[in-house]
């Protein structure tokens, strides 16, 4: 009889993609074939070589209803979108253009209180009703089935501790009718001595760890730890570039993956979708096409099965590119 073949990433529940699909670097690089280099043709495009893609825009500015209906009128069931949250909804600077006119006032107002600088607490009302937009924009693709998760990406200054544990419990608790990720910028929350801890935090709130990988030796370096704390399971590759955490956009990004780099992750990925009922991959390495050129090799080498290496058991771009949330 003969050996059954392996099963693809797809059918193993991992799906590969890119952090974005409209970022500009990636559209000036002609990835995009003559005639789909439009709006629409773009994420039709797109949809059709890789089957999950992450929401950037949704960071710099809240999300709009109407950017969202015509996402799920443009990409075919089963494809699925994860989304950052809005700025101020994980405690990141935020400049009040950035908030619907109708609620620059009650931030100008918190802002004047200190609310919202170096991790002070925010307005709560005025934090409900941002999440309430964010959801009620995001309505149509959650009816469709097409939310990843939610993703909430914390930054370098959120360090393990009371304050933060209260802050991730609060957003978990505005956000608990979506399948939530979680991503830290600060390296304590996965040392030896904090990595037990968080890992319990997130499974107590369901929240899925979004596993990083970075350049190694940094003061900003984040770990590799990939551990399943949800249902589902998140992995973001940011390049390994020295300037990770220091440089503009262009310097802490840019990094072109090898087969090498790629395979190290393989027994990671598995053991991962041995746990989750889906692991989500996306590649934040935005210089060019250089993420979708690293989005298709990890999907060949996983369903090449070979792992080549040793691990452990109307716009859904960067609105602005100049700054570095990743």
């Amino acid at each position: 009889m003969a050996e059954a073949a392996a099963p693809t990433a797809a059918q193993a529940g991992i799906a590969v993609g890119t952090c974005s699909w409209t970022d500009p670097a990636l559209v000036r690089s002609g990835w995009y074939p003559p005639g789909r280099r439009d709006a629409e043709g773009r994420l039709r495009h797109y949809a059709e070589q890789f089957p999950v893609v992450e929401v950037d825009s949704s960071y710099y500015a809240l999300p709009q209803l109407r950017n969202s209906e015509r996402w799920t009128e443009r990409t075919p069931p089963g494809f699925r979108f994860d989304v950052k949250a809005f700025s101020l909804l994980t405690g990141h600077p935020t400049p009040a253009a950035a908030l619907p006119a109708d609620l620059r006032s009650a931030y100008a107002r918190a802002r004047g209180r200190g609310g919202g600088r170096g991790g002070a607490p925010m307005d709560p009302a005025l934090l409900d009703e941002v999440w309430r937009r964010f959801a009620a924009a995001l309505r149509p693709l959650r009816e469709t089935g097409r939310i990843g998760s939610v993703l909430l990406q914390f930054p370098p200054r959120f360090a393990p501790g009371a304050a933060a544990r209260t802050a991730l419990e609060d957003a978990r608790k505005r956000a608990a009718e979506w399948p939530v990720s979680v991503e830290f910028r600060h390296p304590d929350w996965w040392s030896a001595d904090h990595h037990r801890e968080t890992e319990a935090l997130l499974r107590d709130l369901d929240a899925a760890a979004v596993a990083v990988d970075t350049a190694q030796g940094l003061p900003t370096s984040m770990p590799p730890a990939a551990p399943v704390t949800a249902r589902h399971a998140v992995v973001r590759f940011h390049g390994r570039s020295p300037s990770w955490g220091t440089g503009g956009k262009e310097d802490a990004y840019r990094h072109t993956y090898t087969d090498a780099e790629l395979a190290e992750w393989l027994p990671r990925l598995r053991a991962m979708a041995d746990r989750a009922e889906r692991v989500h991959v996306l590649f934040n390495n935005c210089c060019a096409d250089a993420a979708v050129r690293a989005a298709e090799a990890m999907r060949r080498l996983l369903d090449e099965g070979e792992d080549g290496g040793e691990g452990e058991g109307e716009d859904g771009g960067r609105g602005h590119p100049g700054r570095v949330p990743g």
